[in-house]
């Protein structure tokens, strides 16, 4: 392809994400979950219908994947591609000042966000990075020009009952984390383990945010395997 057709296709997909509206949408559908237009219309403050607009074009690049429930239609982001790019975005992204939490229940919901959410279908925040370091000092992930899975890595994974599923998707990747801005881990082992905590019990989701709190099963268990010290939710609350 033409370098001047890739530029214009690049520019394509920048001009959406440039949006403020369009990329709040894409920066809630983070959570990995699917949300009806409605509840993104809420959410990013505008009208229903304007919502609709915005998700149409978000459709057709195929930036959003559509699904339809009976009468009901929802969308969520196309792949763990496309949740890579919004969060290395966001994290690039010059950092306003913070404006001060308007209740305590935003600033509990923001400190929470921060300790630990999931970004797509992998951890972040402080957790997603304390797991990513802990897996690199014990050898389990090379960190030397880019993650890569160790032998020793793999091993682990089998001794905690993980089978990673045969895919084009990269085993490890790095994403850059949008509040420590640095790479915590993402890619098919990302996935792997925050499905395994979320099915163990050592994490579970607070309310309906991306923020997840480590359980004592979980504070005890990433002791355990990682050596990782973890608060849980009744110590950070």
């Amino acid at each position: 392809m033409d370098i001047r057709e890739s530029g214009r296709d690049l520019a394509a997909v920048a001009a959406l994400l440039a949006d403020p509206t369009r990329a709040a949408i894409c920066l809630a559908l983070l959570d990995g979950r699917s949300w009806s237009a409605g509840e993104l219309a809420r959410h990013t403050g505008v009208a229903p219908s304007t919502a609709t607009g915005h998700l149409h074009l978000l459709v057709a690049a195929g930036l959003l994947a559509e699904q339809r429930q009976g009468r009901h239609r929802y969308v969520a982001l196309a792949g763990p591609d496309v949740a890579d790019v919004v969060e290395t975005l966001a994290a690039l992204a010059p950092q306003s000042p913070r404006p001060t939490p308007r209740s305590l229940r935003s600033a509990r919901t923001s400190r929470a966000l921060a300790r630990g959410r999931t970004c797509y279908d992998h951890l972040a925040g402080e957790l997603g990075i304390g797991i990513t370091d802990a897996l690199a000092r014990r050898g389990l992930l090379d960190d030397r020009g880019g993650l890569a899975l160790t032998p020793d890595g793999r091993a682990f994974l089998t001794g905690l009952g993980i089978d990673l599923p045969v895919t084009r998707r990269p085993a490890v990747r790095s994403c850059l984390d949008l509040t420590e801005r640095r790479p915590h881990l993402a890619g098919a082992v990302g996935a792997a383990l925050c499905r395994h905590a979320f099915d163990e019990g050592w994490i579970t989701r607070i309310d309906s945010t991306r923020a997840v709190a480590v359980t004592e099963v979980g504070a005890r268990e990433f002791r355990r395997h990682l050596g990782l010290e973890t608060a849980s939710a009744r110590t950070a609350a």
